[in-house]
């Protein structure tokens, strides 16, 4: 197996790597499957002698640390590239001007999921469009009738906005996408960002500061809607964007992006899914074609989105999960 050496790094302590190495930018990266699955798909696919290393800001970080860790990316030669979670919009919105090539995504998002070098460019993707929309499609591909409603109004929410907006898939679409956040800043971005997405699928925003101001929004859904838990709480944070109170619509579906965590929201969700006909899905699915899109960007290789050879890598890493 190929031989990786577990890192974690902050801001302040990153020293240049000792051969080529990838990165993970979070919150609590040290916790993350990653760290067992990365070495056996690294093996799996050929990416030869690498190291993986984690780099742990917290929520909302100082922007001068954001630049700190952009600058040391971009100029270190060993690094080669990172994934971006949890800080997606704060760390593109402090250091856009560091990078050389953002691509149309990136640029359309205000965001930046993957960090890669091509060609001596130092590059900004979002990926999350991309894995986001693979993922919940594997949950449910019928969208007629049902509301979408997103807690949390960060890159993950704009992602899904946009995949399930696009004018491209016809009728195919949520009646209406609610977006909820504790904040009304991330509102009005989200707002701005989905006024360029150039769809007539129905927005409505929520400024949700306290978990009973959820709790009131699904509970009044319609049977078959679709309650997303974005916000990061059950992983980054402790709790649920929910108090318990909620009710969840009868047929409909709830997804939390994460999959490790205390997972209270899950926990919300399967005590009512019997009594709801609940669907209840985790974030291990999404965990998957977020980092194995990030990993073709970065070593840039062919990692396929379906079929055997990703059945494949799937199986792997529930084996080293």
């Amino acid at each position: 197996m190929t031989e990786t050496t577990a890192l974690t790094y902050t801001a302040s302590s990153l020293r240049p790597a000792a051969k080529p190495t990838f990165y993970f930018i979070g919150v609590s990266t040290g916790q993350s499957s990653i760290r067992r699955v990365f070495p056996v798909w690294a093996e799996h696919l050929g990416l030869g002698d690498v190291d993986f290393a984690g780099i742990d800001l917290p929520l909302h970080a100082d922007p001068a640390d954001y630049r700190r860790v952009v600058e040391f990316l971009k100029h270190d030669e060993l690094s080669l590239g990172a994934l971006v979670t949890t800080h997606k919009l704060d760390l593109y919105h402090a250091s856009r001007d560091l990078f050389d090539e953002s691509d149309p995504l990136a640029l359309l998002m205000d965001e930046v999921s993957c960090i890669s070098k091509r060609d001596g460019l130092f590059r900004a993707h979002a990926k999350d469009p991309i894995t986001a929309g693979f993922a919940i499609d594997a949950i449910t591909t019928e969208w007629e009738g049902r509301t979408a409603f997103l807690m949390g109004a960060g890159g993950s929410a704009i992602a899904l906005s946009w995949h399930l907006s696009r004018p491209e898939r016809g009728s195919n679409v949520p009646d209406r996408i609610i977006v909820s956040n504790r904040s009304q800043d991330r509102l009005d971005g989200l707002r701005e960002i989905y006024s360029s997405f150039g769809t007539e699928v129905p927005l409505q925003l929520e400024l949700t500061p306290e978990p009973g101001d959820n709790d009131r929004i699904v509970s009044a859904l319609p049977a078959g809607s679709v309650v997303v838990n974005a916000t990061g709480l059950g992983k980054d944070a402790p709790g649920s964007p929910l108090s318990g109170e909620a009710l969840f619509p009868v047929d409909g579906i709830a997804w939390d992006l994460n999959y490790r965590g205390d997972l209270v929201f899950l926990d919300q969700a399967r005590a009512q899914q019997q009594e709801r006909r609940l669907r209840v899905e985790d974030g291990w699915v999404y965990f998957i074609h977020g980092w194995t899109r990030v990993i073709a960007e970065v070593f840039d290789t062919e990692i396929p989105t379906s079929g055997p050879d990703f059945d494949v890598l799937s199986d792997l890493a529930a084996a080293a999960r």
